[in-house]
């Protein structure tokens, strides 16, 4: 893969959507300051001040912990993680389940709380089924960072959101509705039933498309637990059961790469359009024999990346998580803290036919 730090093409594509506060590219944007306007609370005390000046100690633990290990998707947002903590002479290791339920993150929770973790980056399964241990985890002196998915905002001190909510629900049915001329039966592919993210996306994704495209219907969801094999049966079980369905959304990268694989050796390819988060190299066959016009995602790597510079500017005490605090990640540059303890990561980024050979992650 070529590193993730000096790809600086990926400006624009965003099918309609107003994103300047947004945060899904794969550009590189370094040097630039930036803000949010999402989130939840931080986890910083009252009392706590920031020291922008302080210095990331050597030998910082930062651990990474997915939603499941050896998906695709993690794989390449820890890589990132991985590369930021080695720049910052850190030590860094990734554990996980391989599975992703809401509560099967728990244990590698305690079990880092029992090594002594510094950092603790976590994309939550679950908003709710984590916050004990990451409590604890705190009292025992580890920063927690969420990314990709947050939990509720009391359990962590700062979320790196790799964009906005609004923005990510709206790309997805911007493009949604281009494809299929503004109207027609859609389906949700998801990831788990339980997971933060898809589920704040899908209420606005449903919100937005009522109020905007109202000839557009967004009939049913279904979850494909983030496994590819179940994804992909999911998929058929939708097209059996929707007869007059013109369109998917799967807004997690297994799914919609598990969607693209069943409708290109289907009758329903090039008849039944499919759009939402993917990564270029999963996706790259699939735009190019037709069976998807385009897609969104953000670079995970640079979310990874900016999520261990996040830890550890918390753990060197650069920052607390309040509003406006500002820290310098690495080679993504500068960072503002925004609302409620949120850090955006840049803006999002269509994939199509034209431009998909520019990206390799």
């Amino acid at each position: 893969m070529t590193s993730f730090l000096t790809s600086r093409r990926l400006r624009g594509g965003l099918t309609g959507v107003a994103v300047a506060a947004m945060v899904l590219t794969t550009a590189a944007c370094g040097g630039t300051t930036r803000g949010s306007d999402s989130g939840s609370a931080g986890g910083a005390s009252a009392s706590a001040s920031a020291n922008p000046s302080a210095t990331i100690p050597a030998g910082l633990s930062v651990a990474f912990l997915p939603k499941q290990l050896n998906n695709p998707y993690f794989s390449v947002a820890d890589g990132g993680g991985k590369q930021a903590v080695e720049q910052f002479k850190g030590k860094y290791s990734e554990v996980g389940p391989s599975e992703a339920s809401a509560s099967s993150q728990v244990s590698y929770i305690n079990t880092l709380t029992q090594q002594g973790a510094d950092v603790i980056v976590t994309s939550a399964n679950d908003p709710n089924a984590i916050c004990s241990a990451l409590d604890q985890a705190r009292s025992g002196g580890a920063k927690v960072v969420t990314f990709d998915s947050d939990t509720k905002p009391d359990c962590r001190d700062v979320f790196v959101n790799q964009a906005t909510a609004e923005g990510i629900a709206q790309t997805q049915v911007d493009s949604m509705a281009k494809q299929i001329g503004n109207a027609g039966d859609v389906a949700i592919l998801s990831a788990t039933a339980n997971a933060t993210n898809q589920n704040t996306w899908i209420d606005l994704m449903k919100k937005y498309a009522a109020e905007k495209y109202p000839d557009m219907k967004i009939v049913t969801t279904v979850y494909g637990d983030d496994q590819d094999e179940k994804s992909f049966q999911e998929t058929q079980g939708l097209l059996q059961s929707n007869p007059n369905l013109k369109g998917i959304i799967s807004p997690t990268t297994v799914g919609i790469a598990a969607a693209a694989r069943y409708l290109s050796g289907s009758a329903y390819k090039g008849k039944v359009a499919l759009t939402g988060l993917g990564t270029p190299n999963q996706m790259r066959e699939f735009v190019k024999d037709g069976t998807v016009k385009e897609f969104a995602l953000w670079d995970p790597a640079k979310l990874g990346y900016l999520a261990a510079y996040t830890g550890a500017a918390l753990k060197a005490g650069q920052i607390t998580g309040k509003e406006g605090e500002k820290f310098t990640a690495g080679d993504l540059g500068e960072y503002t803290i925004g609302k409620d303890g949120v850090v955006v990561l840049g803006d999002p980024q269509v994939f199509d036919a034209a431009n998909i050979d520019q990206f390799n992650f």
